[in-house]
């Protein structure tokens, strides 16, 4: 099968690196890691002159002192620089020079601190982050206005920023020019997946108890292909009964698999089947895939062993052999809450996992790399949750701005004909309460950034969120929460002075942070407003659950301030190995504190 758009010429692959793509890309990363890195003090820019509303214009000095940057800036609420892209200059000498990225990572590699033997990694990645950036900007179909009308996955694929906080987000160090157009979430490409067969003697399939392997199998192939399937292995002598079909990724499986795994194909251990019939497009999350031919079938997660934003991004066998039973657990939880059940919140399970072990190489650990190239776990499709008349967006598009400079959100808002205050309710109900809610009552904890929600959206304004990734990113603080020995491994040991960061850090810093910046700076809507409305919404939460005072109490959200954890600081250090995913609390950054900017509504006024 044609796996879609490879490259006939040495030329087409770099056809959108024209010199005002290039340009732009290079601007738009310079103010980013400007603004990111000052506000994790790893940068401390110097007022030179006060402008009008608020604005300063300000200069950093490169580590030699030969190069300056200045620009104009008003800072917001928690430390965040709000740069006007179009202020700031690089001088040598009192002559202007070109802004680019990488001399920008070098004038200042003695205060960034990256590990000499790392920082050409570093410096790849800001490379592929910016090819990836001119090609989102050449490529952009829909502008801010026409995007609020758009389908679930040209909004999915219409998304430009990558991970709000890191500098260096789309790094992606693995793939080549042909793979790029085929597998990366922007080119929206539609490909077919492979089929394996793995031997049952290495391979280990889970699933949830309503759930067995046939009937997954018969759902996401459908029987003509399966006996396709069962017939190649007939050919070869093999008994289909000894094996387990599973999915992986085709660039996994031409870069690493036949390679690494040869002498288990070659022992028939492990059996190419071929393509599927149905299409995926790659999500913004790159190895999950969305089925475009039949969307009400499952997510299709693989691992994909190329280095993006400080983690290879392979998955464990071993990990994902549990991944089923996690589920299970948290929707017994979610079903049994009577707040929870109300339908504002929900998560999309992940409902069955695949694993094949490389016996060759498990004698050299588990958590290595070669160990997680062969894993995948189907999630259920949001399609399946909304009504008719309903819409699906990534949460990650309330922080889009199009390159034209217009903001989705206020768009968005105003689509939907209700006041700023009144649609932020609808959001708050369906997004910050029940998190709130899972960590007051259970001292459970998601990874809540905008593309791991999706929101459903009716006429415009949001009914219900979708929490995905479940598996791999909750976790629970608390030893009092009874765990099933199944589900142990989401304990994880914090003290009660980190806990409350689950909120801090990543809602209000890393999400809502960039939310306040969109009120702010592209509608007639303030910051100081949208703190305003997100204090009213936990205060209203607070008030609703007296039960639970004592942890509003101990976990007081109306401090005055709280530590702030900072992400580019983490891989400015590993970009290789951010954290240990074993024990993520170990690996955090904290440098200084961070005003809350709800502490002054603190029962006042509310």
């Amino acid at each position: 099968m044609n796996q879609g758009n490879y490259l006939h010429s040495p030329q087409q692959p770099i056809a959108h690196l024209t010199p005002g793509a290039w340009q732009y890309a290079n601007l738009m990363l310079v103010r980013k890691c400007i603004s990111e890195f000052s506000h994790e003090l790893i940068f401390h820019p110097k007022t030179i002159a006060e402008l009008s509303d608020g604005r300063k214009r300000y200069r950093i000095a490169s580590d030699d002192g030969a190069v300056h940057y200045t620009f104009e800036a008003k800072k917001l609420h928690l430390d965040h620089w709000h740069i006007t892209p179009g202020s700031i200059q690089r001088t040598q000498e009192n002559l202007s020079i070109p802004i680019e990225a990488i001399p920008f990572i070098l004038d200042f590699r003695t205060t960034l601190n990256i590990p000499e033997e790392l920082l050409p990694t570093y410096l790849e990645e800001i490379s592929s982050t910016l090819y990836g950036n001119a090609y989102k900007y050449m490529h952009e179909k829909f502008d801010a206005s026409s995007l609020v009308h758009a389908s679930f996955q040209d909004v999915e694929h219409t998304m430009t920023e990558g991970h709000p906080c890191f500098v260096a987000n789309s790094g992606r160090i693995g793939f080549d020019a042909t793979d790029y157009p085929v597998y990366a979430p922007e080119a929206d490409q539609p490909f077919a997946i492979l089929w394996v067969a793995g031997h049952k003697d290495r391979t280990h399939f889970a699933s949830i108890s309503s759930l067995n392997y046939e009937q997954l199998i018969r759902q996401e192939l459908e029987d003509n292909l399966i006996r396709h399937f069962r017939n190649q292995l007939l050919k070869e002598g093999l008994s289909p009964e000894d094996y387990i079909f599973l999915p992986v990724h085709p660039w996994q499986w031409f870069n690493k698999l036949i390679y690494i795994f040869a002498p288990d194909i070659a022992h028939k251990k492990l059996f190419c089947l071929g393509y599927t019939e149905d299409l995926y497009l790659a999500q913004q999350s790159i190895r999950t895939l969305f089925n475009i031919s039949n969307p009400e079938k499952y997510y299709t997660k693989m691992a994909l062993s190329i280095l993006n934003m400080g983690f290879m991004r392979g998955m464990s066998p071993y990990y994902m052999a549990g991944t089923p039973e996690i589920t299970e657990w948290v929707t017994e939880v979610f079903d049994a809450d009577d707040f929870l059940s109300k339908g504002y919140f929900t998560m999309l399970g992940e409902v069955a996992s695949v694993g094949y072990r490389n016996l060759n190489y498990e004698s050299l650990g588990r958590a290595i790399p070669h160990n997680k190239m062969i894993a995948s776990l189907w999630r259920e499709s949001p399609v399946n949750l909304i009504q008719p008349g309903q819409q699906l967006i990534t949460m990650a598009a309330l922080l889009h701005i199009d390159k034209n400079g217009k903001a989705f959100l206020p768009e968005l808002i105003k689509a939907s004909g209700l006041p700023a205050e009144t649609w932020l309710q609808h959001y708050f109900d369906c997004y910050l309460t029940p998190l709130l809610h899972c960590f007051f009552k259970y001292e459970m904890v998601f990874m809540p950034h905008g593309e791991n929600m999706i929101l459903v959206l009716e006429q415009h304004v949001p009914v219900k969120g979708i929490m995905k990734d479940i598996t791999e990113e909750v976790l629970i603080l608390s030893s009092e929460t009874p765990l099933p020995d199944n589900v142990k491994r989401l304990y994880a040991p914090t003290p009660d002075e980190i806990k409350p960061l689950s909120i801090f850090t990543d809602i209000f810093d890393c999400f809502f942070r960039f939310v306040g910046v969109i009120f702010e700076e592209y509608s007639d809507y303030s910051a100081e407003a949208f703190w305003e409305q997100v204090a009213i919404a936990i205060q209203r939460y607070q008030d609703s659950h007296p039960e639970l005072e004592h942890r509003f109490q101990q976990y007081d959200l109306f401090m005055p301030e709280f530590t702030r954890s900072c992400l580019n600081r983490l891989q400015l250090r590993n970009n290789k190995q951010m954290v240990d995913l074993a024990n993520p609390n170990n690996n955090l950054q904290f440098f200084g504190t961070l005003k809350n900017p709800v502490a002054i509504y603190k029962k006042v006024g509310l």
